[in-house]
């Protein structure tokens, strides 16, 4: 816990201008965007400007065997970025730059700060772009980073890890050190970039970021397919796919959501209304090129396959439509939270498989007393589901059967949103003991003191 002392040494290391003690917190830094919000605070929020002072705080932090919980813009869905009552928050909105942009090797290197928003504005007019899309771009990417975040681009341009070359890092100690660089492959020891990535926070601090960057496509069309069945949509997928069209976008949306997302929004798709009271779901698929010739002919190759494969109708939308369109899906989760929504699913499965976990999903909420919607990425096969049952017995029952059953089929429990507090005890229930253990040595490796991002546990000297 905080102490007189502690007070004094933080306001000296970093100026009252970066540091709030409780109970004087901003109330947005004290959770994340889960639906379970946890209202712990913790002693102190620190915003540091610098690798330096990121170090400081480490070496501080192990001094008083305090524990650190790193904060980027907050958008995570899982609970992560839960601070430890008495613990320290680290805040990386100051460290918000675009340190250097090498346009001839698609390099950029970035403070864990900067938003998706601020770095596609700095990179505007470069030619170049940052492909992942997690759907939110108020994230920071070094949230992006610590959830390896995917979203609706995943299915052609991947996810954060695809695009992520070297970090720099600050460990609990407080030491500084470098991992990958601006190259796009490399054969030199353990790829502590990739182990990084993905671990919430619970390894290292992350203060410097090296990105891959993508051309940007100067071509592109958002097509609207409805279709009477949900299984007709995930089962023409694997063959838009092989068809090697490289949709950009390539995402499912049930009735009731894509009614509930297009009311919200206001939005008006001009869906003929005997088609659309025959439709059971949709399948929108973004298509970007080098050529308006080539994207004519893609868009007629795509209206061919959705049409054997049964569609009711095929809509290409005009660029204000899809925009608006997109960001309506972008928002799916405030228009489920606002409907109240007891909890969110985000298990992939193989993509061929996404008809039998949806299948089961449906029978699975049914006999839980429960009611589901949602839509996904379905060309990577990661399903979001909204759940409706208030009854946290039953809903929790409810969420262990559904994710193991996407184990059962080869999937994980969480596809981009990440574990956090939300999903930690079903994972620790369904993951192998075996590795569970190694990944607590690798914890114990990176973090010795287990003062990084471990919530609700106290320091230790050794692992137990």
């Amino acid at each position: 816990m905080g102490t007189p002392d502690l007070r004094n040494e933080l306001l000296e290391l970093f100026g009252a201008d970066a540091v709030t003690f409780a109970p004087h917190h901003r109330e947005e830094d004290l959770h994340d965007e889960s639906l379970h919000q946890r209202h712990h605070e913790p002693f102190a929020v620190v915003r540091p400007s610098s690798t330096a002072d990121v170090a400081q705080l480490a070496q501080l932090a192990t001094r008083h065997r305090i524990t650190l919980t790193p904060r980027g813009s907050g958008t995570g869905l899982s609970g992560a970025a839960t601070p430890v009552p008495g613990g320290i928050v680290v805040s990386f909105d100051r460290m918000n730059q675009l340190l250097s942009l090498d346009a001839s090797d698609h390099m950029a290197v970035v403070q864990p700060g900067i938003t998706l928003r601020e770095l596609n504005e700095l990179l505007a007019g470069s030619g170049l772009c940052y492909p992942v899309y997690p759907g939110e771009l108020s994230g920071s990417l070094g949230g992006n980073v610590n959830t390896n975040a995917g979203g609706m681009r995943a299915v052609r341009h991947g996810v954060t890890r695809h695009h992520v070359v070297g970090l720099e890092l600050v460990l609990s100690d407080g030491t500084v050190l470098r991992t990958g660089g601006p190259v796009v492959k490399s054969s030199s020891g353990y790829e502590l970039t990739q182990l990084v990535l993905g671990s919430e926070g619970t390894l290292a601090l992350v203060t410097e970021i090296t990105i891959k960057l993508s051309p940007t496509l100067a071509h592109g069309a958002t097509v609207l397919v409805a279709f009477d069945a949900l299984d007709r949509v995930t089962k023409v997928v694997p063959r838009i796919i092989a068809s090697g069209l490289e949709p950009s976008m390539l995402e499912y949306i049930d009735v009731v959501t894509m009614a509930a997302i297009t009311k919200a929004a206001g939005l008006e798709l001009g869906v003929n209304p005997t088609v659309a009271s025959a439709t059971a779901a949709y399948l929108v698929v973004v298509l970007e090129t080098r050529t308006s010739e080539q994207l004519d002919r893609d868009l007629a190759d795509l209206a061919s396959l959705v049409d054997e494969a049964g569609a009711l109708d095929v809509y290409v939308l005009a660029t204000s439509a899809a925009s608006r369109l997109i960001e309506a899906r972008e928002r799916a989760f405030w228009v489920s939270k606002a409907a109240g929504a007891n909890d969110l699913v985000d298990v992939v499965v193989p993509r061929s498989r996404v008809p039998d976990f949806l299948d089961a999903a449906s029978t699975i909420a049914l006999r839980h007393e429960a009611f589901i919607a949602g839509c996904g990425h379905v060309g990577d096969g990661n399903i979001h589901l909204s759940i409706y049952q208030p009854d946290d017995e039953k809903r929790e029952a409810l969420l262990l059967e559904l994710f193991a059953f996407g184990l059962e089929l080869g999937g994980q429990i969480s596809g981009e949103h990440g574990i956090g507090l939300d999903k930690r005890g079903p994972y620790r229930v369904l993951t192998d003991p075996h590795l569970l253990a190694l990944q607590e040595r690798v914890k114990y490796a990176f973090d010795p003191l287990n003062i990084l991002n471990s919530p609700l546990q106290p320091a230790r000297e050794h692992l137990a």
